[in-house]
């Protein structure tokens, strides 16, 4: 029952917040990564990519480089899946630091490669994607650290408040 609920949030969440409108980059898909990678089971990392698919139908596609966001995305999940092992405050707040890095790295770079003609394909070319893009990931930085603070820290409230309030059979079947 609750990864049902939890599954629907997930989709709403990252839905809502990427059609609402917010700054550049400041979104939390890759938080909602992160959280379904460490707390949901292997078969429902996806969710947040349907999050992803179901917003970018509305805002619209963008070619070549979904390829690299999106791959991006699953790899944000497997960071999920190590931190699955290791849920403690600086380790969670690292991998989403790592996470925002790993966008930054694999998108742009996917902005710069063939077929994309927005920069010129050589070192210098590659080296003005990934400046031009400084202004975003620190946007992408504050978006990912409070998307996953807010997910991760609600969670663990929440299933605290619950834990000490729920009794035992009903906490077991809630988390």
């Amino acid at each position: 029952m609750h990864l049902c609920l939890i599954s629907i949030a997930i989709v709403t969440f990252g839905v809502l917040v990427r059609l609402l409108p917010h700054a550049p980059n400041i979104a939390p898909i890759g938080a909602l990564m992160l959280f379904a990678g460490t707390y949901l089971p292997k078969k429902l990392l996806w969710l947040p990519l349907l999050a992803l698919l179901i917003s970018d139908y509305f805002i619209g596609f963008y070619g070549t480089d979904m390829f690299y966001v999106y791959g991006s995305f699953v790899l944000i999940g497997t960071i999920g899946l190590w931190l699955c092992s290791h849920k403690k405050p600086l380790y969670i707040i690292g991998g989403s630091l790592s996470s925002s890095i790993l966008f930054f790295l694999i998108t742009n770079f996917g902005v710069w490669a063939p077929p994309n003609n927005w920069y010129p394909h050589t070192l210098d070319g590659l080296i003005q994607s990934y400046t031009l893009a400084i202004p975003f990931f620190r946007n992408s930085l504050i978006g990912d650290v409070t998307y996953t603070i807010l997910l991760f820290g609600g969670y663990e409230m929440i299933q605290k408040f619950a834990k000490k309030y729920l009794p035992e059979k009903v906490f077991k079947l809630a988390f």
